[in-house]
């Protein structure tokens, strides 16, 4: 079992950066492939950025590559995700999630664990 916590979200100008944090408890995180999603208001949860156990693996959605930037620490038990040149439209709840087959996974079906979000509200 794999608990998760976000935190890190807040409001910001458009242009500006976020760094959202999770914070992961129980004893397979450092064996668990990590995850963030997000869903807009009317919109359905969607795929963000993955890394596999190790660090070694990274997959970024289109609408936000060369922006935003997954990473872990496995001796701190977190994964983060770095969000620059942020844009209105990146508004959403944030979701880190976590599995624990092998591969790289991309959907909301694959994750088997979730935490329970936190806002980032872009304004223009």
């Amino acid at each position: 079992q794999v608990q998760l916590e976000e935190s890190g979200g807040g409001l910001v100008q458009a242009g500006g950066s976020l760094r959202l944090s999770c914070a992961a408890s129980g004893r397979t995180f450092s064996s668990s492939g990590m995850g963030w999603f997000r869903q807009a208001p009317g919109k359905e949860r969607e795929f963000v950025a993955t890394i596999s156990w190790s660090g070694g693996s990274t997959a970024y959605a289109d609408s936000v590559k060369g922006r935003f930037t997954i990473s872990r620490d496995n001796a701190k038990n977190t994964v983060y995700l770095q969000m620059n040149s942020l844009k209105p439209e990146d508004t959403a709840v944030y979701y880190c999630a976590a599995y624990t087959t092998r591969g790289t996974h991309v959907f909301v079906s694959d994750y088997p664990y979730w935490g329970q979000g936190t806002q980032v509200t872009v304004s223009a």
